[in-house]
C-alpha cells in the first residue's frame, strides 16, 4: 500500500516487480508469497468481533487481489508468471499443485502463491514456510519495513540493537515477532534459513543474494 493507509499503490507494486526482475535476471528461481494486510486483516477483524474463520478467509481473498496486482506488474516487465491459489478460483488463478509449481520454476516462470494455506488460523508467514518446504527453496527472504531483527521495536526503543545472526530458538524465546511461532518452528525443524530485511530499499534483494550482509539471518545455532 506504499505510504497510503489502505489499498494498492501502483508505484509500490511496480517497485517490487522491478526488484524481483533484478533477481530473476541473475538466473535464480523465484517464488513469492504475498499477504493481504493492506486490504483486510483477518486477525484484527476477529478481535473486533467477527468470527475468526470467516475473517481469515476474507484475508486470504485479499492476498489473491495483491497477487494479481503483482503478476500484472511483472508481466509488464516481460516476465512469465503463474499465480497459484490455495483456494480454487479457476477463472483467476491455478489451484496450488506442488509438482506443477516446481515445473513452472524449472521453466523459468515466477510463481506467486496466494490465499495462504487455504485454511483459517494459519498466517501468511506459515504459508511462506510451508510452500518453501514443498518446493525445496534454499532460503526464505522475509521483506519488512525495518532492516532486520532487533532486541526491541526500534521505532519505540532507541536503545534497541540489531542482530546480524540469531537462532530460531532465540527468536521464539524472546518473542521477537519475526514470523509467527508456527512458521519459525517449521523452518527450524527443516533447517531452512530466514533472512529478514528492509524490502523498501532499492537493490536489497539482489545484494542479499550476492552475499552482502543485509538484514538479519535466522538459522539453527549461533553461526
Amino acid at each position: 500500500m506504499g505510504d497510503q493507509s489502505y489499498g494498492i499503490d501502483p508505484a509500490t507494486v511496480q517497485f517490487m516487480a522491478a526488484e524481483i526482475k533484478k533477481v530473476y535476471d541473475m538466473g535464480l528461481q523465484i517464488s513469492v508469497v504475498i499477504g493481504g494486510g493492506n486490504i483486510f486483516r483477518g486477525v484484527e477483524a476477529s478481535v473486533k468481533g467477527m468470527e475468526r474463520a470467516s475473517a481469515d478467509y476474507m484475508g486470504m481473498l485479499a492476498t489473491v487481489i495483491n497477487a494479481l496486482a503483482l503478476q500484472n506488474s511483472l508481466e509488464k516487465l516481460g516476465l512469465e508468471t503463474r499465480v497459484q491459489s490455495a483456494i480454487e478460483m479457476r477463472e483467476l488463478a491455478e489451484s496450488y499443485i506442488r509438482r506443477k509449481a516446481v515445473r513452472h520454476l524449472e521453466k523459468g516462470r515466477i510463481v506467486i502463491f496466494a490465499a495462504g494455506t487455504g485454511n483459517p488460523y494459519f498466517t501468511t508467514d506459515t504459508a511462506a514456510a510451508l510452500r518453501a518446504m514443498e518446493i525445496g527453496a534454499e532460503v526464505i527472504l522475509k521483506g519488512t519495513k525495518v532492516d532486520g531483527v532487533y532486541t526491541a521495536d526500534p521505532a519505540k526503543d532507541p536503545a534497541a540493537k540489531k542482530y546480524d545472526v540469531i537462532s530460531y530458538f532465540d527468536v521464539i524465546k524472546q518473542d521477537l515477532k519475526v514470523m509467527d511461532s508456527t512458521a519459525i518452528t517449521l523452518c527450524m525443524d527443516n533447517n531452512l534459513p530466514i533472512v529478514v530485511f528492509d524490502i523498501k530499499k532499492t537493490d536489497n534483494i539482489r545484494k542479499l543474494l550476492l552475499g552482502q550482509k543485509i538484514g538479519t539471518t535466522v538459522v539453527k545455532g549461533d553461526r
